[in-house]
């Protein structure tokens, strides 16, 4: 996110489609993973477990966005 962007908040419907389209990355990288793995290939191996990393990272962030909003009773 952009500094011009942290003040914006994107709308409920936004934060749920981000989550989906992050988790369907999820799956993208956990076949790369598995793919490294098999070929015994170290180096792809650690690229896929930091992309999947930054991947729970990122759904972790958004579920918090939803759960302050939730909070807020002003949002609704």
């Amino acid at each position: 996110m952009s500094t011009k962007d942290k003040g914006k908040k994107k709308g409920k419907a936004g934060t749920y489609l981000a989550i989906g389209s992050t988790l369907f990355a999820a799956f993208s990288n956990v076949k790369k993973v598995r793919n490294a793995r098999g070929e015994h290939d170290n180096l792809q191996l650690v690229d896929g477990l930091i992309r999947v990393a930054a991947v729970a990272t990122g759904v972790a962030l958004l579920v918090r966005e939803l759960r302050d909003r939730d909070d807020n009773p002003l949002t609704d």
